[in-house]
């Protein structure tokens, strides 16, 4: 008697949980397109214009990311092989707009001595 309620429970309780599972979607990805004046520039002039990063991470085939944080935002920078250098590919910012992968605003607070980009 107690094994065919037990499994009546566990029946109920599972299909209970199955009515509840929503999928959430994926985020869109970024729009094209990298903020002027940091695409292409190497690593000594990336910490020139930025300082140090507050995180850096090597992955493979010599792939860097290096991530700074702003008072109200991160930017995460990209850096690809190019030639024996490491050069910015990507950009992207934490909160970015809509319409960017980079909030050029968070950028420019970030920069050293407060420089705007033109």
């Amino acid at each position: 008697m107690i094994r065919p309620v037990a499994i009546c429970c566990l029946a109920l309780l599972l299909a209970s949980c199955a009515a509840g599972q929503h999928s959430a979607g994926l985020p869109s990805a970024p729009p094209p397109g990298e903020p002027a004046g940091y695409a292409g520039i190497d690593a000594s002039q990336l910490r020139v214009t930025m300082g140090n990063p507050a995180f850096a991470r090597k992955e493979g085939a010599g792939i860097e990311m290096w991530r700074y944080d702003g008072g109200g935002c991160k930017a995460f920078f990209y850096l690809y092989p190019q030639g024996a250098a490491l050069s910015v590919r990507h950009v992207e910012t934490v909160p970015r707009p809509s319409d960017a992968a980079a909030d050029v605003n968070c950028l420019n607070r970030m920069r050293v001595g407060g420089q705007a980009t033109s």
